[in-house]
């Protein structure tokens, strides 16, 4: 994701992980941009799994 849209999201969505931080919440493991990205990544291709980095 280019940082220019990351730009434009990523108020709202840290707002909203601030919100649900609670005692019940797990650690954070991975960076948001990082997760939103791979969400991202699924939605535009439909998850081909022979696409996949080897990483995910």
């Amino acid at each position: 994701m280019a940082d220019a849209r990351w730009s434009l999201i990523e108020p709202v969505f840290t707002a909203w992980r601030e919100k649900t931080d609670g005692a019940s919440m797990a650690a954070r493991v991975h960076d948001l941009w990082v997760s939103v990205n791979a969400i991202v990544y699924v939605d535009h291709t439909g998850f081909p799994r022979e696409y996949l980095p080897h990483d995910f």
